[in-house]
């Protein structure tokens, strides 16, 4: 079975090469990117959790898992993100709680829950 960590960067190396033939989409979409998630009234990972909930709300499995590792690099913990779940378990019901086991399975393989 393909861990978490290796689908993103499946899912991240398929999109990359996408945007590579769209120079210009490629180069606006990444100073949006730095400015959005750039810290500001809220921190880089809140907005980085904000964004996974919308992901989770929306079911889109590359949005989940780079929000999540995103999340993580920029120093959001464990609990910060499982709570960050709840919230999209209340907003999309079952279908999001679905999709947080990819959330979660994501925290045990970076060791940050048992």
């Amino acid at each position: 079975m393909q861990s978490q960590i290796e689908r993103r960067e499946e899912i991240f190396t398929l999109a990359k090469q996408m945007r590579a033939k769209f120079p210009e989409f490629e180069k606006n979409m990444m100073a949006n990117d730095a400015l959005v998630y750039s810290d500001g009234a809220l921190p880089q990972s809140v907005k980085r959790m904000m964004a996974m909930v919308g992901a989770l709300v929306s079911r889109c499995e590359g949005c989940i898992l780079s929000q999540t590792m995103r999340a993580i690099d920029s120093g959001a913990t464990a609990a910060e993100i499982i709570e960050a779940c709840h919230v999209a378990m209340m907003l999309g019901g079952t279908m999001a709680l679905a999709e947080s086991t990819k959330v979660l399975a994501l925290l045990k393989e970076k060791g940050m829950i048992d």
